[in-house]
C-alpha cells in the first residue's frame, strides 16, 4: 500500500471533509484508503494556544495545506515554520474573508508562494494528484503516539521515516535504547508484512511499556546510528521577526522531528551551543528550530543545521 502524508494547517472542520476523523491528542489525524493509497492529514489543533504541535504534525508531512481563515501573527509563525523546514510541496487555500492579494502578499519569498492555490472546495481533488515518495536509508519510524491495548499491550502509532522495516524485527528506542521487538505491523487496520516509507503504522511491541515511548522516540535496528546527544552545536540564523534575544543562558525549547525537549543557551557565538534538559536522538545536518513558548510575540528565536 502507498501512504501520503499532510500537515492540515487550518480548521479541524474543513479537515474532516478529507477524511475519516481518527486519533485526537494534541494532535487530530484524518485518514482515507482509495484504491493502494492511504492519506492521512495531521491537524495539530492546539495550535496556536501551543506552538510544538505545529512543529511536530508539519514533521510527519511530505505535503502542506495551508488553509488561511486569519491574516494575524499566528499565520506568520506558520509560513516562517514551513520556511525554516523547507517545506516546498503544499497547498494554499483560504476562507471567503480573506483577502486573496494581501495573502499572496505576505507569503512572498517564502516556501508558501510556490504552493499550489486551491479554492477550498477543490481542496480534495488536488489532494488525490499528490504522491510520496520513499525515503532511502535504514529503517527508521518516528512515534507519535503510544497506549496499551487489551490482549495486545503496547501500540505505537507513527511514521516510517526511512527504509523498510518487518514484522520480528528487534529494533531499538531512541534516545532511550531500549530493545524491541515488532510484534505485529498494521496499515489503515490491515496486518501488513513490512512497511516502507512514509507509511503510517500502528505497530505492537514486545518489551516496552507506553510510557517508554514518549513522543517524538525513533525506532531503528540495532546496528543504525544515530547519535544522541545531551549538548548541541547550531548552525544558527537568527528570525528577523523575534524582538527578543538569544543571550548566554537563557530557557529555550529545542526542537527538531518531533523531539522537543527543554534547553539552555550555553554560548551565543558561532555555533549557538545548547545543553539540553533531555537527550536527543538526531544526525548531523538535522534542522533544529529553537523555540520560546513565553514570547509575547512570534515565538520561534531561529533556526540551524546540528554540525
Amino acid at each position: 500500500m502507498k501512504s501520503v502524508n499532510y500537515a492540515f494547517l487550518g480548521s479541524e472542520d474543513v479537515a474532516a471533509t478529507l477524511g475519516k476523523k481518527g486519533t485526537r491528542t494534541d494532535l487530530s489525524l484524518f485518514d482515507r484508503k482509495e484504491a493502494d493509497t492511504i492519506r492521512t492529514w495531521v491537524v495539530p489543533h492546539t495550535f496556536p494556544e501551543k506552538i510544538q504541535p505545529l512543529l511536530q504534525a508539519i514533521n510527519l508531512a511530505e505535503h502542506i495545506i495551508l488553509h488561511v481563515e486569519s491574516l494575524d501573527r499566528y499565520l506568520g509563525e506558520q509560513v516562517m515554520v514551513l520556511d525554516m523546514l523547507g517545506m516546498r510541496s503544499g497547498i494554499l487555500s483560504h476562507t471567503h474573508g480573506v483577502d486573496r492579494q494581501t495573502l499572496l502578499k505576505a507569503v512572498r519569498g517564502t516556501v508558501v508562494q510556490d504552493y499550489t492555490l486551491t479554492d477550498t472546495k477543490d481542496l480534495r481533488q488536488e489532494c488525490m494528484r499528490r504522491v510520496s515518495a520513499m525515503t532511502e536509508g535504514p529503517g527508521r519510524v518516528v512515534t507519535d503516539h503510544s497506549f496499551d491495548v487489551h490482549g495486545v499491550g503496547t501500540v505505537i502509532l507513527g511514521k516510517v521515516i526511512s527504509g523498510t522495516i518487518h514484522r520480528h524485527d528487534t529494533m531499538q528506542i531512541l534516545p532511550s535504547g531500549l530493545e524491541v521487538v515488532v510484534k505485529s505491523i498494521q496499515m489503515h487496520g490491515t496486518v501488513v508484512e513490512s512497511a516502507s516509507s512514509p507509511a503510517r503504522v500502528g505497530l505492537a511491541l514486545k518489551g516496552v511499556k507506553p510510557d517508554d515511548i514518549p513522543r517524538g522516540s525513533i525506532l531503528c535496528h540495532m546496528d543504525d546510528v544515530i547519535p544522541v546527544r545531551d549538548t548541541i552545536r547550531l548552525d544558527y540564523n537568527a528570525t528577523p521577526f523575534y524582538k527578543g534575544r538569544t543571550d548566554r543562558g537563557q530557557m529555550c525549547l529545542a526542537s527538531v522531528g518531533l523531539q522537543v525537549v527543554p534547553g539552555t543557551i550555553t554560548s551565543d557565538t558561532e555555533p549557538l551551543l545548547v545543553s539540553l534538559g533531555r537527550p536527543l536522538a538526531c544526525d548531523d545536518g538535522q534542522t533544529v528550530t529553537i523555540l520560546r513558548p513565553d514570547s509575547d510575540s512570534v515565538r520561534i528565536s531561529g533556526s540551524g543545521t546540528i554540525i
